[in-house]
């Protein structure tokens, strides 16, 4: 039964094997021999490849048969064809075996294949879902920056919108000179110009909070301006101290910034009432101090005759009710007046009282300088008091300024024009002149310009005053007549000696702040005085004597100059030091 099956197969297979062969053949192409497109060229070629194959040589050498050769390798190949196929059919089961594993594995695979393509489908779906998942992170973490950013703004918002019951306590009942007061007016200054800017902004919790401020704002601006009057008015008491209460006013500088930013009219009725209290205040104790300093100077001062060609011997008049100057030469003569533009020149003021129960005296120059000083002194304190009181600078600054003080120093100047017209001491002038130099240098050093255009005004007084006198006693040694002063002799004469010592003062005096047309004063002065010493030479009828009398002149003129110029440039550096 096998060997019939197996021929059965074998037939099977042969038949198939022929059909594939035909097959093979149908479909040789190029190859095919039967072809119409065969060429004979390409023919021998394979022909003569064919032939040098070793085996075709070898089977020519021995005169093999090829057709016979051939039928043998068929039969050989159909028989191992056989062979394979019997070994085939003994494996079938193990292929057939195998076939159902490799399907069994197949369907696994496919399996698998529909698992992985859902692992990879779930994986697409995973990865949407994280992106997805990471687009919302990203989105909450800006909400979350958002939230945070509004909450600080709206906490900071509703802080400052609050009012805590401690602020309207301390306001209503602390009073105005404790640190809580102060405190708290800072911060209700603050939430009022808060609220002011969210009005603007339309923001509908002002209305909230708007009555209750105001209603704070007008009780401390009451108590503030109760408490700032009263130090004003205790300026008014006699013999009160200003200097006090205007410090107690700068600890509480901030009052009047919080009148300014809130009821600017109250703040207007506290400068004017200071204005007003001050400006009274400054006038009365000025007017008053000047009139007694001024009875101080030395009764006998110089005069319209003390000039330096008048003979020194000259009498009063019968008809003159004020007596000459006893010792004219000290008109001339610095000596130690110079110490008011030195050790004096800060030192303190003349107390008229004092003075007067000591009977003591001083020279216009000496009077001049308290009067000043305490000018200055005043008007520096008050012009940075109100600098920094009532906030103000510059020509703002000025104007306030001159209110308060503007008619003080209108009186100053109308007593100063009466005393300067009175005055015939050039030396006593030009020291009030460097007074003023030093004091206006004072003040710039302070950075406090209230005072420069009075002393302008002041310059203007004195300087034509100084060249007035000048010019008198230049046209007094102009006029002089030798053949009118008596007798002389080869000494030096003593209109050469106080011309000696008045230059070597004004000189002395001018090296700290140089006046060219000082100079030139001086050099008409100096070229009187040399004419009449050789008038005055001429007199001598020898010639020896008119020699004389000019050296010894000269020498003596030249010997002054330079003890007094050294001393004076000694003091003026001192002073400038």
């Amino acid at each position: 039964m096998s060997t019939l099956a197996d021929d059965k197969i074998l037939s099977e297979h042969n038949s198939n094997f022929d059909e594939g062969i035909e097959e093979v053949n149908l479909n040789l192409g190029e190859l095919d021999l039967t072809s119409e497109d065969f060429l004979l060229d390409e023919v021998d070629v394979h022909i003569q490849q064919n032939l040098e194959d070793d085996i075709v040589k070898e089977a020519l050498k021995t005169g093999v048969d090829l057709r016979q050769y051939s039928k043998e390798i068929e039969k050989d190949l159909l028989q191992v064809e056989n062979a394979s196929i019997k070994d085939y059919i003994k494996e079938s089961q193990n292929i057939a075996s195998l076939h159902k594993q490799i399907s069994a594995c197949d369907t696994i695979l496919e399996r698998m294949e529909q698992m992985l393509n859902g692992f990879q489908g779930d994986l697409s779906s995973i990865s949407n879902e994280i992106q997805t998942l990471q687009e919302q992170s990203i989105a909450m973490n800006i909400k979350l920056k958002n939230r945070q950013a509004i909450r600080g703004e709206l906490s900071q918002f509703v802080d400052e919108m609050v009012i805590p019951e401690h602020m309207i306590s301390h306001i209503l009942q602390t009073s105005v000179t404790e640190r809580e007061f102060l405190e708290q007016l800072h911060e209700l200054n603050h939430k009022i110009n808060f609220v002011k800017e969210q009005s603007f902004r339309e923001a509908r919790s002002c209305q909230d909070v708007k009555d209750i401020l105001e209603k704070l704002k007008i009780k401390a601006i009451a108590k503030i301006r109760e408490f700032l009057l009263q130090k004003i008015y205790s300026f008014r008491k006699p013999m009160a101290n200003y200097q006090i209460p205007q410090n107690t006013m700068l600890k509480f500088r901030f009052f009047n910034e919080f009148l300014m930013g809130n009821e600017r009219h109250i703040a207007k009725e506290i400068r004017d009432e200071y204005i007003d209290t001050m400006s009274k205040l400054y006038y009365s104790y000025f007017k008053s101090y000047a009139s007694r300093l001024m009875k101080l100077q030395f009764e006998e001062v110089a005069a319209k005759d003390d000039l330096m060609g008048y003979e020194d011997t000259a009498k009063k008049s019968f008809f003159s009710t004020k007596p000459t100057l006893k010792n004219r030469s000290t008109v001339f003569t610095l000596g130690n007046r110079g110490e008011v533009l030195s050790s004096e020149l800060e030192a303190p003021v003349i107390v008229p009282h004092a003075a007067q129960k000591s009977d003591s005296r001083y020279s216009f120059e000496s009077l001049f300088r308290s009067l000043h000083f305490s000018l200055m002194d005043n008007c520096c304190r008050e012009y940075l008091f109100l600098v920094d009181f009532f906030m103000v600078s510059g020509t703002s600054a000025q104007n306030l300024f001159d209110a308060i003080v503007g008619k003080t120093l209108s009186m100053f100047m109308k007593q100063m024009e009466d005393y300067t017209n009175d005055c015939y001491d050039s030396i006593a002038i030009f020291l009030s002149i460097h007074i003023v130099f030093r004091y206006r240098s004072i003040m710039q050093k302070r950075n406090v310009s209230g005072l420069d255009r009075y002393w302008d005004a002041i310059l203007n007084t004195l300087w034509p005053r100084f060249e007035y006198i000048i010019n008198l006693n230049i046209q007094s040694v102009r006029d002089c007549d030798p053949q009118k002063l008596g007798q002389i002799d080869v000494r030096p004469h003593y209109i050469t000696r106080r011309y000696a010592e008045f230059s070597a003062a004004i000189v002395g005096i001018n090296q700290s702040f140089p006046n060219e047309h000082v100079d030139k004063i001086l050099g008409q002065l100096q070229g009187e005085v040399e004419n009449f010493i050789l008038k005055m030479a001429a007199e001598f009828p020898q010639r020896k004597e008119q020699l004389i009398f000019l050296i010894n002149n000269y020498d003596m003129m030249l010997g002054v100059l330079m003890v007094l110029i050294l001393n004076c440039i000694e003091l003026s550096s001192g002073s400038s030091k």
